[in-house]
């Protein structure tokens, strides 16, 4: 067993690399561009639901009341009809990138200081770079990625889109994983 705060480098290091690496991905290269498609007309759509003045959140059209209004006739008809949608709408103005990066950078954090703890548990100082390599990496794979595949199974979310980012979650953990590896006390 290796004590957490003897891995506060590791942790560091990994989750600067993590944002170094995921920074480049989805800034510079093209990797993530085409994933979000503009609507057909979309000015017509933004013109229709701009006066309802719908808060920031996330909702789901049409949505049934109860389960006996899923099961209702009425609703059957709605979902024929369409469109049928999960829609996250967000604050109106420019996104703040700051805010985001800052969440990124912790939730990177937190994957790492995981990654750190159940290696740390499994393994003792001096462990061999492999071993420590494929713990943490598949620690770090696993919070990075696993749990995207719930909005593939729930709402659709574009299988494209997933793929990529589980990819993302592959690199991060390999980053994640070396950097276990090589600074591993």
């Amino acid at each position: 067993m290796t004590a957490l705060p003897a891995l506060w480098m590791p942790i560091l290091v990994s989750a600067v690399a993590v944002f170094i690496v995921s920074s480049i991905m989805h800034m510079v290269l093209p990797w993530h561009r085409d994933e979000y498609p503009p609507l057909p007309d979309e000015d017509g759509v933004m013109d229709a639901l701009r006066p309802m003045k719908i808060p920031p959140g996330d909702y789901m059209v049409p949505r049934a009341g109860s389960m006996k209004d899923y099961a209702s006739p009425a609703f059957a008809e709605k979902l024929a009809q369409g469109p049928v949608m999960v829609l996250t709408v967000l604050p109106n103005g420019p996104m703040n990138m700051s805010r985001s990066l800052g969440m990124w950078f912790v939730y990177v954090l937190v994957v790492s200081v995981l990654a750190a703890y159940l290696t740390g548990a499994a393994v003792a100082a001096g462990t061999d770079y492999l071993v420590v390599f494929r713990l943490a990496g598949t620690v770090a794979f696993i919070g990075y990625s696993v749990a995207l595949w719930q909005m593939v199974i729930w709402y659709n979310r574009s299988v494209r889109t997933t793929v990529k980012a589980t990819i993302d979650g592959l690199l991060y953990g390999l980053v994640t994983a070396g950097v276990f590896g090589w600074l591993w006390p």
